[in-house]
């Protein structure tokens, strides 16, 4: 492990009826940069991203996040520490306005109880750093808006708006281009490319365009297991990727 080793996985293991989902996985994800996850349906991603919040056990290896051995921490701890993940154990309250859903983030990680009786959006000590952040993804002149009445593209901006309410020390994102149109891609694209300014990201993804703008470095995993970890360049000229990714991907 080195001083800028921000995320340290060990020969983790995750097994289900004796198939290995993880399969003795190994890789770090570096203070600052934005690591991308790719490879082929049932390679085991989403699996991995469980067992880093903690959603799911690990049956061996070891996870290191900021220095910290994370093996017996809740989910709730690990989130608390600096771990969000976006998405897929993100629920957005659709009656709520957009800012309201942020605020509610902000005042759950203060560690402060639900305020429901109280205007939320009166409180400025909530408001202000939830404004900020939806600054930040593009969504302040829908602050009032219904979360319901959000596109699809919108409510994915909102639900890393929520995650960013966190203060993350590394942002977890899932998929989040999924069914998304080209355009809406687009523009989070280019709110990635901002984000990372300020955050360390691993980043799964389908979106190859998505990807290799975006990425500083790129594991691919093929049957739980890490095939090649490089560059953008690194990662488009490895053959053996290319046969077991990217090729079917032309």
């Amino acid at each position: 492990m080195s001083a800028q080793d921000l995320l340290v996985i060990e020969n983790l293991v995750k097994r289900y009826d004796g198939l290995l989902a993880t399969d003795d996985l190994s890789l770090t994800v570096r203070e600052g940069e934005l690591h991308a996850i790719i490879g082929p349906n049932g390679a085991g991603k989403t699996t991995l991203i469980k067992q880093l919040t903690g959603e799911i056990p690990s049956d061996n290896g070891r996870v290191t996040f900021a220095g910290k051995n994370i093996k017996r921490l809740s989910e709730a701890d690990r989130s608390h520490i600096g771990l969000a993940r976006s998405f897929q154990i993100t629920s957005l309250f659709q009656d709520f306005t957009v800012l309201e859903n942020v605020c509610l983030a902000v005042q759950a990680h203060s560690g402060h109880s639900f305020r429901f009786w109280k205007k939320i959006n009166n409180d400025t000590a909530l408001t202000d750093p939830a404004r900020d952040i939806l600054r930040q993804m593009g969504l302040e002149e829908r602050a009032e808006t219904a979360t319901a009445a959000l596109s699809h593209g919108e409510q994915r901006q909102l639900e890393i708006a929520v995650a960013l309410a966190t203060k993350p020390k590394l942002l977890l994102l899932d998929e989040p281009m999924a069914g998304m149109s080209r355009e809406d891609s687009e523009k989070l694209v280019e709110r990635l490319i901002e984000l990372k300014q300020h955050y360390s990201i691993l980043l799964i993804e389908h979106d190859m365009d998505a990807v290799f703008s975006l990425a500083d470095r790129i594991s691919v995993l093929v049957y739980g297991q890490a095939i090649a970890t490089g560059t953008p360049d690194d990662i488009r000229n490895n053959e053996e990727v290319r046969q077991a990714y990217l090729g079917e991907e032309a």
